[in-house]
């Protein structure tokens, strides 16, 4: 009997593993509470100007690994069962879009998401950082900054902070906030109050 058990969590385990769905995100971003405390450190000011800004001076995307560029590598984190050729071009695989809640087949459909928009951020402090800089926030990896979405959803969302657009999916309002605030700290990036607000509304679905 014991043996049977054994041997049917076994094949359960593996059919879970094999059948459940991937709802691939980027690096997981501090708790709720962290984020607070994160979010009480920002400086809270107007936003800056956006005079001088052009996305060529936040050089993207660069090489990662042989022939993989950073999208290409979020392409393959965020997607389940990617595969992809010489050049590192997706061949299959599919992609679930949290914004909308909408699953992709197509890789071309997929936009990758600076989840704290690169102008956003010009505005918020990096107008004042070296170009090194910019390309560093434009391509980040080790925290929550970039994540693979329906174009759709992204071109909705363009470069407005939550003050004036969310995730149309409400069940990511929590770790939406908890990403924004995470880039922000990291970067030291300013916010403005109805942004600051937003994100406390957000934080308290969490």
């Amino acid at each position: 009997m014991r043996r049977f058990t054994a041997l049917l969590i076994s094949v359960l385990a593996v059919w879970v593993l094999t059948s459940s769905p991937a709802f691939a995100y980027p690096p997981t971003p501090p708790s709720a509470s962290t984020a607070t405390t994160q979010l009480n450190g920002l400086t809270v000011k107007a936003e800056g100007s956006s005079t001088g800004y052009s996305r060529d001076k936040f050089p993207h995307w660069h090489t990662v690994s042989g022939t993989c560029d950073t999208r290409d590598e979020v392409l393959k984190r965020d997607g389940t069962n990617v595969t992809v050729d010489s050049q590192c071009e997706p061949t299959g695989g599919r992609w679930y879009s949290v914004y909308d809640a909408v699953w992709v087949t197509d890789d071309s459909t997929i936009d990758i998401d600076h989840i704290v928009a690169l102008s956003e951020a010009w505005k918020s402090g990096a107008s004042g950082w070296t170009t090194a800089k910019r390309e560093q926030f434009a391509n980040d990896l080790t925290i929550a900054q970039l994540i693979a979405v329906t174009a759709s959803s992204n071109r909705s969302k363009g470069d407005k902070d939550p003050a004036a657009w969310k995730p149309p999916n409400a069940s990511v309002h929590c770790v939406y906030a908890r990403e924004w605030i995470w880039v922000k700290h990291t970067y030291g990036l300013s916010l403005q109050a109805a942004e600051k607000t937003a994100l406390q509304g957000m934080l308290a679905t969490c």
